[in-house]
């Protein structure tokens, strides 16, 4: 951990909605005026797209498992390295997985490169003068025998739908957006269930602040579902591990975000449509503390 250089780390496995807190600490940077480097997961995967492809062929031929959940599939080592780095000096190495046509293109107008989407782009420095270190993506908070993410990192937030809606709103994902058969996807989802269990999921006790959507419609065969419950037909909620440590103010959120209510000490309850809100008004004064703390 650094308090000169604080590095925020959003995890959860594809498909849980990491993107929703990520556009809430987008608007808070914006707001506060805080600059920012924004470092995506996707891009310390060990394999690019084809790579993968034929990695996954000699795994499934030798019975043995590889998925992007596992540390086989990733650079846990170069992610600890940045972490360390930057919480040290405020800089260190990222790059980008170009994952569309349209990133491809203005990266490459960017960057002088002719890639495809698939590609990594070359490893660059992050640039001097950046206020934190923004990561999201499947593994901002890993611990496995070899390396320690966990330890580096000031915020952790994790991003936990029960199983059954993340596998739902995977498949909706990447049968629309992606063009995978029903098939494809849960075969996908089998495959990376081991590494779902000893990577993904162990995060989840080390993160400062869970986000948790809970249907209140019927999920019980995901692989059926015809459409992805609805905020406003969910709760979500919210678990502080240690809510004294983040300085929460409990009857103030309560006040503030209407039909909310406690559970337990350090859980809190929203209605799911207010996801957004209450991500902002919780996450704000944090990172504001955290910036406060940088500058003294």
């Amino acid at each position: 951990m650094s308090k000169k250089h604080p590095i925020v780390a959003v995890t959860g496995s594809s498909g849980a909605g990491t993107t929703t807190v990520k556009r809430a600490f987008e608007h808070i940077f914006f707001r506060d005026g805080f600059n920012a480097a924004i470092i995506e997961g996707d891009s310390f995967h060990r394999y690019d797209r084809a790579e993968m492809k034929a990695e996954m062929t000699k795994a499934a031929e030798a019975h043995r498992n590889l998925s992007h959940f596992g540390s086989d599939a990733n650079r846990f080592d170069l992610l600890e390295a940045l972490f360390k780095s930057y919480g040290k000096t405020g800089t260190g190495k990222k790059r980008y997985y170009i994952h569309s046509d349209e990133e491809a293109a203005e990266l490459n107008a960017r960057l002088g490169t002719n890639l495809a989407p698939g590609q990594f782009t070359p490893w660059e420095d992050i640039p001097e003068g950046t206020d934190l270190l923004f990561y999201e993506g499947l593994h901002g908070l890993v611990v496995t025998e070899e390396n320690n993410v966990a330890q580096h990192v000031d915020l952790g937030v994790g991003v936990v739908p029960i199983v059954n809606l993340e596998w739902i709103q995977k498949i909706h994902r990447d049968n629309l957006e992606r063009g995978y058969s029903a098939e494809a996807i849960v075969d996908t989802i089998m495959r990376r269930m081991p590494d779902y269990i000893t990577t993904i999921v162990p995060q989840f006790t080390l993160t400062d602040i869970n986000f948790q959507r809970v249907p209140t419609v019927d999920t019980s065969n995901p692989f059926i579902a015809r459409d992805i419950p609805l905020p406003d037909e969910s709760f979500v909620i919210i678990r502080f591990q240690d809510p004294k440590k983040l300085d929460i103010d409990f009857p103030y959120l309560l006040s503030m975000i209407h039909d909310s209510f406690m559970t337990r000490r350090n859980n809190m309850v929203v209605p799911g449509g207010k996801m957004g809100f209450a991500m902002e008004i919780i996450l704000q004064p944090i990172i504001e503390r955290l910036m406060d703390t940088r500058n003294k």
